[in-house]
């Protein structure tokens, strides 16, 4: 079930210091987790130079510093988002052009240390680029070796599509993993959290997609709303300040009573035994923070909660 808990290490190199972050990932590994997710960009906006690269330099020097580890882990990181200028992102996000793919990808093996990645993602869709350009660019990092897998995070489902059309048409690798937000709650009909990207929501038009083809991994970002289920200090978004908020909560308060655990367990469980199963990156700032998140992976809910959480809308 540690195949299904992905470490997010967005933070690590900057908010979350050395020390702590090698804590993290000791323990993860430790407890026979494999997959790491990270970015080129993280964490630019928490750097006081603007820009990213901290977490992927970081991960380097962990790996570096535990021989025989790279062969027990996975690491996930994306291209897409760095900004070409210091404190103007969007409007100078690198983009998904074909040479920005080639030198991201370079840059990221560089400061981690390795040769390749398991999983590259398109961090955010551009429209600046034609589709067949990014298709083929990314197409040919898995030609060379340099890349497993390929994903898109932050798209439309059309999108999606058209990419994976295009990756057949041209022969090539396309994506089969989408990187979006989801959770348990549901914000208010046309609005969206702060934390979630423009086409980041995991709506039903993905989720009918990913049931209809086989080979699409589901990941979440922020799956615990940063904390926002548990603790007082974290208020929910204005976004979930509806109705079914309060249903929804109640759900979760039932089931975690019944099992004896917290919301955050259920909402975990709830996400890893769907259909389809999702795949939640967890970036806790401690090691107990962790060991909550790796409790919920054996928490099996039942039909009868499977079913009052999903029908509390």
């Amino acid at each position: 079930m540690m195949d299904h808990l992905v470490l997010g290490a967005m933070m690590f190199g900057t908010t979350t210091d050395e020390k702590r972050a090698f804590a993290l990932l000791d323990r993860f590994v430790d407890a026979g987790g494999s997959w790491i997710d990270t970015a080129n960009c993280y964490a630019f906006w928490a750097d006081p130079g603007g820009f990213g690269g901290q977490s992927e330099a970081l991960l380097g020097r962990w790996l570096a510093r535990r021989p025989g580890v790279r062969d027990r882990v996975r690491i996930s990181t994306k291209v897409g988002c760095e900004p070409l200028e210091a404190g103007r992102y969007p409007e100078t996000a690198e983009g998904l052009g074909a040479q920005t793919i080639k030198d991201a990808i370079e840059g990221s093996l560089r400061r981690l240390g390795t040769d390749r990645v398991e999983l590259y993602w398109a961090h955010k869709d551009t429209r600046r680029t034609p589709v067949e350009e990014t298709v083929a660019a990314f197409g040919e990092l898995v030609d060379a070796g340099l890349v497993g897998r390929l994903g898109c995070s932050n798209f439309a489902a059309w999108r999606l599509e058209r990419s994976r059309r295009v990756a057949a048409d041209l022969g090539v690798t396309g994506y089969t993993a989408v990187q979006q937000h989801v959770t348990y709650l549901e914000p208010r009909p046309g609005t969206r959290p702060s934390v979630v990207h423009r086409f980041g929501n995991f709506n039903d038009e993905l989720r009918a997609y990913a049931e209809s083809h086989q080979d699409i991994d589901i990941w979440s970002y922020t799956p615990l709303l940063s904390g926002s289920y548990t603790r007082a200090d974290k208020p929910l978004a204005p976004e979930y300040d509806h109705p079914g908020t309060a249903r929804r909560l109640a759900a979760l308060d039932t089931v975690a009573a019944e099992t004896g655990t917290t919301r955050n367990h259920v909402v975990l469980a709830w996400l890893t035994g769907g259909c389809p199963a999702v795949m939640p990156i967890v970036g806790p700032s401690t090691v107990p923070q962790l060991d909550e998140a790796i409790a919920a992976l054996s928490l099996s809910l039942t039909a009868e909660q499977r079913s009052l959480l999903d029908s509390a809308a």
